[in-house]
């Protein structure tokens, strides 16, 4: 867990008490103003009410700059974001025809897919004019293609799993899947940072959801113990059936779930395994097969896999494997199956051609050395974070590397100064993570930035200790 220093999170509450009493007090004249004015729709209560309202009026729309900036380019290494301007503080942003060519720390593009390649932009291409960039259907109606087919075939041989169904929104994958899979007098256990496609999911299959600490085995065994002992609410009933889900990799930390000691808990207590590989599955393992390959994990000890093309292989959509049964039953019940439009027919050839690269099936060796690429650069960049005094979360081996910034001042104050310096990265605030907890993923020029707007919060490694521990690994 994120342990903040002391005298952070006193400044970071006072920020955030200090912009919530001003945003109060303007919003009590604001009141006073349209009283006299009365040019608000009589009889109608406000649609927009409530304390996120009162966020993104308030806080959200004064840093509103640092969100949603447009590109104008494929979100390669260098990317050209546009440039916007405000006549209004901020509430409106209008573009202009200037672009900045800009470093791409912000995109989810860890094998580089998403630009032009040798092997997969031939095809792709050559997919778009043999099909149509829709199927304008369903996969049940007139939606399946045969490079459907061949995704799900191939996607499934790549994770280790009988079978696959692919959809075309990574998001729905989860949200969707889950209320068909579990029902009320079911049981979900999720652990406490799990995204919000799943959280979502879970709310709509009307299961019962507990939750555990985020990576934290052994809580999970308790939860799960308790919970088996007092059995379903009211009727104390046994559970119909029990999911524990987590993530390969989490997004907003970086970390490596505790897999191994998941499946062992899972196993003594006969409950299903949910894995979610959205940020791993591509990315970590020797040949990219995600956390199960990275941790040494029996993809035959999952019961149901799932992870989204959007990340390495440089496309849309998700899937879902597993046994040859879900996935019939998951074709049959799924309303993301029966009623949604079918991925698009070269965005399906773009992640099979990605696949075949990773796998070396193009006849050439770049698959292997763009997940040693991704390794390396990953544990070298955050080894030089740490020493320079930053906040870095995460695992080695891990593509995601937030870095904390805590006061809400400095996540706008971070975010402009490094696209002053042409480098384009994410900052994440409420409600994406706690409110205290605001983050950027990823800067390559950090030093500089850092030391402008303050978010070194230790202290840098001594250049004599550095130089001395760079001549020991070169000895």
């Amino acid at each position: 867990m994120i342990s903040i220093p002391y005298l952070t999170a006193l400044t970071t509450y006072f920020s955030y008490g200090l912009l919530f009493v001003f945003g109060q007090i303007r919003d009590f004249f604001r009141k006073i103003i349209d009283w006299w004015s009365a040019n608000n729709l009589q009889g109608y209560a406000p649609i927009c009410l409530g304390l996120e309202d009162f966020y993104i009026r308030r806080l959200y729309l004064r840093i509103q700059d640092c969100f949603g900036r447009p590109i104008s380019s494929a979100p390669d290494a260098w990317f050209d974001v546009v440039e916007r301007f405000s006549n209004d503080s901020n509430k409106t942003l209008k573009r202009t025809n200037k672009v900045s060519r800009c470093l791409n720390l912000g995109s989810y593009n860890y094998l580089g897919f998403a630009a032009s390649d040798e092997y997969c932009t031939p095809r792709v291409i050559e997919s778009l004019k043999k099909y149509s960039p829709s199927t304008c259907s369903s996969r049940v109606d007139g939606g399946t293609l045969m490079v459907h087919n061949e995704l799900e075939e191939c996607v499934a041989r790549f994770v280790g799993k009988p079978a696959a169904i692919v959809f075309g929104m990574g998001y729905v994958t989860n949200s969707a899947i889950l209320p068909v899979l579990m029902r009320k007098g079911s049981l979900i256990i999720s652990d406490s940072l799990n995204h919000n496609s799943i959280v979502n999911g879970a709310r709509g299959s009307g299961a019962t959801i507990r939750v555990f600490q985020h990576n934290t085995p052994s809580h999970l065994e308790e939860v799960l113990r308790e919970q088996i002992a007092e059995g379903q609410p009211r009727t104390h009933r046994p559970w119909k059936k029990i999911m524990v889900i987590v993530e390969g990799i989490y997004s907003m930390e970086g970390e490596l779930c505790k897999f191994p000691e998941v499946i062992a808990i899972c196993k003594k207590y006969k409950a299903y395994i949910y894995l979610d590989e959205a940020h791993s599955i591509g990315a970590v393992g020797k040949t990219g097969r995600g956390v199960c390959e990275l941790l040494e994990v029996d993809t035959a000890d999952v019961d149901i896999m799932m992870g989204t093309f959007t990340k390495s292989f440089g496309s849309c959509g998700g899937y879902i494997a597993g046994s040859k049964e879900l996935i019939q039953y998951l074709k049959y019940t799924c309303p993301a199956h029966l009623y949604a439009t079918s991925i698009s027919p070269p965005a399906a050839e773009q992640i099979i051609s990605a696949i075949k690269v990773i796998l070396g099936e193009d006849g050439s060796s770049r698959g292997a050395q763009k997940l040693a690429r991704i390794r390396e650069n990953s544990n070298f960049f955050r080894s030089e974070l740490q020493k320079m005094g930053f906040e870095v979360l995460g695992d080695n081996d891990s593509p995601v590397m937030p870095i904390m910034l805590y006061n809400p001042a400095k996540i706008p104050a971070f975010s402009r100064e490094c696209l002053r310096q042409n480098v384009a990265v994410v900052t994440v605030a409420f409600p994406a993570t706690p409110l205290l907890l605001a983050r950027a993923r990823i800067c390559i020029s950090a030093s500089r930035v850092g030391d402008l707007v303050g978010i070194k919060y230790f202290p840098a490694e001594p250049r004599k200790q550095m130089e001395e521990e760079e001549r020991m690994k070169l000895e």
